[in-house]
């Protein structure tokens, strides 16, 4: 009598490992990836735009890179904006050419100095105007590219 009890409960456990492997494979069968189609739904006015965007900039098509990383001197840091104005101004009356640019973080206003696309020609404009003012920094940082000049004269 124990031996067809114990024979009866193996074959249960079998049954049970036998369900769960069925179940186990059909699960995997079921979340299998297949190729899919993608289909894109888009107003056709958005083309539109696009186009008449590049002929309003007179561009072909490839949208040129205006800006890039480089360099710019920044000049003076204080908490006072009319001392960073007349620092622009000072440098400005030296260096006409030279683009200069104010930004403010609270508390500091900081003005900095031209578009260089290396630091040695940072270098060369620090040189030029370290007796006018006293803390000069080379910053890495994104920067204006100058305009192409596209007339072979």
């Amino acid at each position: 009598m124990k031996k067809a009890v114990f024979d009866q409960s193996i074959q249960q456990t079998i049954i049970k490992y036998c369900f769960f492997v069925l179940l186990l494979l059909a699960s995997t069968q079921t979340f299998a990836q297949t190729r899919g189609k993608v289909e894109v739904v888009k107003d056709p006015l958005v083309d539109t735009l696009i186009a008449r965007r590049f002929s309003l900039n007179g561009q072909t098509g490839i949208d040129e890179a205006r800006s890039a990383y480089g360099y710019r001197v920044q000049f003076f840091s204080g908490s006072n904006r009319k001392d960073a104005y007349k620092a622009q101004a000072k440098l400005q009356t030296e260096y006409p050419e030279l683009r200069t640019y104010i930004s403010y973080r609270e508390p500091n206003f900081k003005v900095k100095a031209g578009d260089f696309r290396t630091r040695i020609e940072a270098e060369k404009l620090v040189q030029e105007i370290r007796p006018y003012f006293s803390s000069i920094f080379i910053l890495p940082e994104k920067i204006n590219l100058p305009k192409a000049d596209t007339n072979n004269d």
